[in-house]
């Protein structure tokens, strides 16, 4: 297959990239620098994309945006985070939409987000949004896929939940605190933190390109859901240190404002239900699996 991905460069599209070349693909990337080898330039900003340069893909993955979780989310932050995913993403499925060699699927991000603050509520893809600024990013955000999907193109919109990695994101954050005994639960504990890990995200995402009976959003989290404490006390068993330092929630507002609400102390727990009905094999079903694989040498 002749591949597109946008924010190739990141976490996530550097191990899908490398994925997808060791398979056979080929891999082209939408970058907003000037183009190099097997590149195609784009603004989505200014709203400049060449759709000639988009002819004769056989799929498309769009995972850039701004990183939410990167300083606070002040008014101009906010902004930033909604258009560089709406914007972005009705720039590409308008540009793959007038094609006249169409890819056959787009696998556009989405978060987890969606659902908001839920409580224990078990949540699978017919759930309905939540309330709050994630929910209506998110919601916006899988709207601007409609070109792509009325010009016939599948579409799956994965809803992506907190991804374990030792090279970003959550987990790299937590590491050094933890390693130094100074970690503990956030708030209560008991919100839910829905999680994947990285070579599973990019695993779904390759299965996604290439299952047809999968469209519509997909929940793209491991099928084991844990608790704040849960995901507390795993870490610090793996890691072989105590947890014993909690972070009450008055604490992670002040240090980072709205952001804790939505990041930290909502709780999510969401159902994996397409993807385990289309037949996704997980290689890190539960949480400790997947953190000794990605913390503990072999």
């Amino acid at each position: 297959m002749k591949i597109l991905i946008s924010g190739s460069s990141g976490l996530v599209g550097s191990r899908l990239t490398a994925l997808l070349k060791a398979e056979g693909h080929e891999v082209l990337a939408l970058v907003r620098r000037p183009a190099g080898s097997a590149e195609i330039h784009w603004d989505p900003v200014r709203g400049e994309l060449d759709a000639g340069l988009l002819e004769g893909l056989d799929g498309v993955v769009h995972l850039a945006g701004e990183n939410i979780a990167e300083g606070r989310w002040t008014a101009a932050k906010k902004e930033r985070i909604r258009a560089s995913r709406v914007a972005s993403t009705d720039l590409l499925c308008r540009a793959l939409a007038g094609l006249q060699a169409r890819p056959a699927v787009l696998v556009n991000a989405s978060a987890i987000g969606y659902y908001g603050d839920r409580g224990d509520q078990l949540l699978d893809e017919e759930s309905p949004a939540g309330d709050g600024f994630l929910p209506e990013v998110c919601q916006a955000w899988e709207a601007a896929t409609q070109p792509a999907s009325e010009a016939g193109i599948r579409v799956v919109r994965l809803r992506i939940g907190v991804v374990l990695s030792v090279e970003g994101g959550a987990l790299q954050k937590m590491l050094l605190p933890f390693r130094l005994g100074a970690g503990g639960k956030v708030g209560s504990g008991r919100q839910y933190w829905s999680w994947i890990s990285i070579d599973d995200l990019a695993g779904v995402i390759n299965f996604a390109l290439t299952n047809a009976s999968l469209s519509g959003a997909v929940n793209a989290v491991a099928p084991q859901p844990v608790t704040n404490q849960q995901f507390t006390k795993t870490l610090g068993r793996v890691l072989g240190r105590p947890t014993i330092l909690p972070m009450p929630a008055f604490a992670a507002r002040l240090a980072l404002g709205e952001m804790a609400n939505d990041l930290l102390l909502a709780s999510t727990r969401v159902a994996p239900t397409r993807l385990e009905a289309a037949g996704y094999t997980y290689r890190h079903p539960d949480l400790e699996s997947a953190l000794r694989h990605l913390l503990v040498p072999t």
